[in-house]
């Protein structure tokens, strides 16, 4: 749990700002988060706060469910959108250049390895794609504690180059199928709930969707979360999990992106609840179940765009709405300095 004794004094802080009271409306509270985080990590009062050399991280994975056409794209398009990613040509780079935020990709597990000597991506293989969830488990208990390790890992070599803001993102062809899945199974939803159309499905593939996804809830009654994560999770998503474990452990906060980068932030809050203190979520995608996801968060997104791209596009868009809380927070006068009475 984050350490509260510097809550009142971030607050006044916030308040003597020349404006009214709350006028900054969700700006103030991210601004309050952050110098909370920051307090926290440095053990004292933060005079001002920073979220230098942040980074996005797009972690991707295959997904065996992926064959019994739940999705609009066969799973070779992983591959092929991560090779899009490392030459620079996808909507998240796009948004990544533009706000000036450093990118790498991850494979975590995708069917076939991408030959690139670029610095951008990480090589971080458990396996090439998940099993058929509806048929049997996804992965081992021991590759979920392998993906978990890594995630950590990479959080880690970040960190320790300098990081103070992390924003993650994801690509898996089928991801959406595991991700509600977990969602079903960890929260209680019903399948009817957590299953939608993803990248734009039809109807009668939704129906298909949502059967085979009860096939791999049903295994996952009465089982622990790294069991259930075993099941029907998918690598790029125990990854993620790792990544807001480890992140939290270091007092790095984790811009949050869209439906299933959220499940696995509400996974890891599961194994360690300590880490949603150190979540901010960007927006509300137009995945019907993102809506269930955040309500169980108790999240309030910054921004609602209808978008349903994932990549950490969601994420990177909300960024600028943390610059300036930070700039705000550091450099906006206060009615005293100002001269300003009321």
């Amino acid at each position: 749990m984050l350490d509260k004794q510097f809550d009142a004094q971030i607050q006044h802080r916030i308040d003597q700002k020349t404006k009214p009271l709350g006028a900054l409306g969700a700006l103030e509270n991210v601004a309050f988060q952050l110098a909370q985080i920051q307090s926290n990590r440095t053990g004292k009062l933060a005079p001002s706060i920073s979220i230098d050399a942040p980074s996005v991280i797009v972690f991707a994975g295959d997904h065996g469910i992926a064959n019994q056409g739940v999705s609009i794209a066969p799973s070779s398009v992983t591959q092929q959108m991560v090779l899009n990613f490392l030459a620079g040509g996808a909507a998240i780079n796009c948004f990544c250049r533009t706000n000036h935020l450093a990118f790498s990709v991850v494979d975590c597990g995708m069917e076939a390895a991408v030959e690139s000597d670029s610095q951008d991506l990480i090589v971080s293989r458990v396996a090439a794609s998940t099993h058929d969830f509806s048929v049997q488990a996804a992965m081992s208990m021991e590759h979920v504690a392998q993906g978990l390790s890594s995630g950590s890992e990479i959080v880690t070599r970040k960190v320790e180059a300098g990081c103070e803001l992390l924003i993650f993102g994801e690509m898996g062809i089928g991801n959406t199928s595991s991700a509600s899945a977990l969602l079903s199974s960890i929260a209680h939803v019903p399948v009817e709930q957590s299953v939608g159309f993803g990248t734009g499905i039809t109807l009668q593939q939704l129906s298909r969707k949502r059967d085979l996804v009860q096939l791999g809830i049903e295994r996952c009654a009465d089982k622990s979360v790294m069991e259930v994560l075993s099941e029907v999770g998918g690598h790029e998503i125990v990854h993620m999990v790792g990544a807001f474990i480890s992140a939290a452990e270091h007092k790095i906060p984790v811009l949050v992106d869209g439906f299933i980068v959220s499940v696995a932030a509400l996974v890891a809050t599961k194994m360690v609840p300590e880490t949603r203190d150190y979540m901010i979520f960007s927006h509300r995608s137009d995945e019907g179940a993102h809506k269930l996801v955040l309500e169980r968060m108790q999240a309030r997104p910054l921004l609602d765009l209808s978008l349903r791209l994932g990549e950490g596009t969601g994420a990177a868009l909300a960024y600028p709405l943390l610059a300036c809380a930070v700039e705000f927070y550091n450099h906006m006068a206060s009615f005293e300095s100002a001269g300003v009475t009321v």
